[in-house]
C-alpha cells in the first residue's frame, strides 16, 4: 500500500502507519488496496513478534492481539457494508454516513475512502457490483 512501510529488526517491527496501537489504518484508493492490506495483516500474523513500534502513538506490546483486532475490525466493517447494501444500493459516501453514524462529520471523508476501498475489494471478489467506475459517488449493490 502506498506510503506504508514496515521494517523488522529481529522480533521487533517498526510498523510505521501500517499498524498503530491507537487507530486503524486509513486504506485510501487509489494507493490503498484493502485486499493487499488484509494480506499484509495475515503475513504479519504468521510471525511471532515481541513488539511493534508505530510511527504514531505508543508501542504495541501485544502484536498478535493487535493484528487479530485489526483483522476482525476490517471483517466487521465489510459485514456492515454488505448489510447496508442489502438494505439499499448506495455510494461509498452514503454508506459511510450510514455506517459511521457516531463519527464526527469532519472525519467522514476519510471514512468514505475506507468504505470505497472495501467496496473495490468486494467487487473484485464478486460480492458487490458497481454502477460505473469506482469513485466515492459510484453506487454499489450486492451481487
Amino acid at each position: 500500500m502506498g506510503g506504508h512501510l514496515a521494517f523488522a529488526l529481529g522480533d521487533v517491527l517498526f510498523s510505521g502507519d501500517h499498524v498503530m496501537g491507537w487507530a486503524s489504518t486509513l486504506v485510501s484508493p487509489p494507493d490503498g488496496d484493502m485486499a493487499a492490506y488484509m494480506d499484509s495483516l495475515a503475513r504479519l500474523s504468521a510471525r511471532a513478534w515481541s513488539r511493534f513500534l508505530p510511527g504514531h502513538g505508543e508501542a504495541v506490546e501485544d502484536p498478535a492481539t493487535r493484528l487479530a483486532a485489526l483483522t476482525a475490525h476490517r471483517r466487521e466493517r465489510e459485514a456492515q457494508i454488505l448489510s447496508a447494501l442489502q438494505e439499499r444500493p448506495d455510494s461509498a459516501t452514503g454508506l459511510a454516513a450510514r455506517i459511521y453514524s457516531d463519527t464526527p462529520a469532519a472525519l467522514l471523508p476519510a471514512a468514505s475512502r475506507n468504505v470505497l476501498s472495501h467496496l473495490i475489494d468486494l467487487a473484485s471478489r464478486n460480492r458487490a457490483t458497481a454502477a460505473g467506475k469506482p469513485s466515492l459517488s459510484t453506487r454499489y449493490d450486492t451481487v
